[in-house]
């Protein structure tokens, strides 16, 4: 269940599970005749019924819930809880369920319970034995886990995408000369690559986030039971394996109740998110000056204007912050005060997550294909590089570098800048505000042809070369590091993705050998 009932089965209900066993004795495939393998006859009508059902959302976990049913039956039989046989029985049932699909279940409060209604529907009593020795509170958090896994590889494997076209486009576009802003203000010359690569760096980051919680996601709490273990020969770390997690949440009641994973994934996200709203809004901004041309695929017209190229994908992109920043709060507004072990407000937990992960994953998708086909015309991005005197802090750092300190240098270009009335300031008339501020003729520092450099916005561009500065040199190095450590993250992505499916193969050759 996602966690759209994360447990739609309630700790008081589902405490033991003896007790799912006996009702399934007695009701022998009780989703047959008014009543659920869970809940028997007493439990299972009265108008709260559609509301506790999250039968729908469940579909998003119905695969995860089949291997789970399938990892612990196979521990159950190795571990002599349940005979060959039986295990055989139940596993065949299983496999009848899945060819048949979600659409095909019975009426439950959720998929597990429905799943397990149709087990016993299948396979008779002996399906009752499929939950022995554990609790939907840990059969939900394992399958949550076991789907939330393969969205986070997904969510990173997009972030990739959008940082592979960044570098793309700093690699193509390092000598592309650009305005840099502050305050929306023009404030220094810059390049396109240099621009680029600095959202490759957030998203690198945001990647490195996400994988390090998968880490944390990737462990499996099957077998902790309802919160307290359970008195069956259960073999933990077997289960883990055969579900590819890399370990067990060894506490039992941490198991069942832990979400703190999934406020670290959905905090992850929304950093990504955040970082994708400034890039949008940014190109939504240089749309609108002409500095960039956005492709029409990420476009649209007006309804009424024909004349409108309208930026609107990016601004649904934009607004994707808004929703990750809502589920995060959502997320911890629901945990915020439950008293340990399991609590029925669990189950509004993860639908968080998942329309978080959701939408961050295909507006990244969307970004990145924004900024892959994006055009650059460099004639009016090289215009605008030095309006507004945007060179004035090169000039001020050649006087500095040629002994005057800085704090005097900066007077000298606030006061040509004045004087130029905000305009860039010749040559001459640096010059003399030089002589007035210093009392010494500017020669007396630099020469004019220096000054008339770092006047000129590619020239000035090229001066700033320290590591990570926008100097074509220092963005190819960027480059080159940005590329490494992307190579490095889909390595990582493509190794986590093999061991999943290793997993996979490994429980699907132990249930061949019942079935």
């Amino acid at each position: 269940m996602t966690e759209f009932r994360d447990n739609r089965t309630a700790k008081s209900v589902d405490a033991d599970s003896d007790r799912t066993d006996g009702l399934a004795g007695r009701s022998g495939g009780a989703s047959t005749d008014g009543g659920t393998a869970v809940r028997g006859d007493r439990f299972s009508g009265g108008p709260a019924r559609g509301f506790l059902s999250s039968m729908a959302a469940d579909e998003r976990i119905f695969a995860a819930d089949l291997a789970v049913d399938r990892a612990h039956v196979v521990m159950l039989a190795e571990q002599g809880i349940v005979e060959a046989e039986e295990a055989a029985q139940i596993l065949q049932a299983l496999n009848v369920v899945e060819v048949e699909e979600h659409g095909d279940l019975p009426d439950g409060e959720d998929v597990h319970e429905a799943i397990e209604s149709k087990v016993i529907a299948i396979a008779g009593d002996v399906g009752g034995k499929m939950h022995t020795a554990r609790s939907r509170n840990d059969e939900v958090a394992t399958c949550i886990r076991y789907r939330l896994r393969e969205d986070v590889l997904d969510a990173v494997a997009a972030v990739n995408d959008a940082r592979a076209a960044l570098v793309e486009v700093a690699d193509a576009e390092g000598e592309t000369l650009m305005p840099g802003y502050t305050h929306l203000q023009a404030a220094q010359p810059t390049t396109v690559g240099h621009w680029a690569l600095s959202y490759a760096g957030a998203l690198e980051r945001d990647a490195d986030r996400l994988l390090e919680a998968f880490e944390r996601v990737n462990e499996s709490p099957l077998g902790a039971a309802a919160f307290a273990g359970t008195p069956f020969d259960v073999d933990r770390a077997r289960t883990a394996e055969l579900l590819g997690f890399s370990g067990v949440v060894e506490n039992a009641t941490d198991a069942v109740a832990a979400r703190d994973h999934l406020v670290e994934v959905a905090s992850a996200l929304a950093s990504v998110a955040t970082h994708l709203s400034g890039l949008a809004e940014d190109l939504v901004v240089f749309a609108n000056r002409g500095f960039v041309e956005l492709s029409d695929a990420y476009s649209s017209t007006s309804s009424i204007m024909p004349q409108k190229k309208n930026p609107d994908t990016l601004e649904l992109v934009r607004a994707t912050a808004g929703d990750a920043s809502a589920g995060l709060n959502g997320l911890l507004s629901t945990l915020k005060g439950l008293p340990r072990a399991y609590n029925r407000d669990l189950q509004s937990a993860t639908p968080h997550v998942w329309a978080t992960v959701d939408a961050v994953t295909e507006a990244t998708t969307v970004a990145a294909g924004a900024v892959a086909t994006a055009d650059w015309p460099a004639e009016a991005l090289a215009a605008a590089a030095g309006e507004g005197f945007a060179t004035a802090t090169a000039v001020a750092d050649v006087l500095a570098m040629a002994g005057v300190p800085f704090r005097s240098a900066h007077e000298v270009l606030a006061t040509a800048s004045e004087r130029a009335d905000g305009e860039a300031p010749s040559v001459a008339t640096i010059a003399a505000v030089v002589e007035d501020v210093l009392g010494e003729p500017m020669d007396a520092f630099v020469d004019e042809a220096t000054v008339a450099d770092a006047l000129d916005p590619a020239a000035n561009v090229a001066m700033r070369d320290s590591v990570g500065g926008p100097a074509p040199e220092a963005v190819a190095d960027g480059v080159e590091s940005a590329a490494a450590a992307l190579s490095d993250a889909e390595a990582a992505v493509e190794g986590k993705r093999d061991a999943l499916a290793l997993a996979h193969e490994t429980l699907q050759d132990e249930v061949s050998t019942y079935v």
